[in-house]
């Protein structure tokens, strides 16, 4: 059984209000994580000048996205 399948049937067991507490804290839990990538894309963005931002969009465009039908 995987972590997530174990979990519900442990959710599955509880009585409604500790159910309520767990959707809850897992409400939380998501927003956390979502506070914690929008500061990160903060701290992230202007980051590179309009020049650097340009060679690695040129990098991505020629080097990454493309499928080796060989290589799967």
């Amino acid at each position: 059984m995987s972590e997530l399948e174990i979990i519900v049937e442990e959710l599955k067991t509880l009585p409604p209000q500790k159910l309520q507490d767990a959707a809850g804290y897992i409400h939380r839990l998501s927003e956390i994580g979502r506070a914690h990538r929008r500061a990160a894309l903060e701290r992230a963005y202007g980051c590179l000048s309009e020049e650097e931002a340009g060679a690695m969009g040129k990098a991505i465009e020629a080097n990454c996205e493309r499928i080796d039908a060989r290589d799967w």
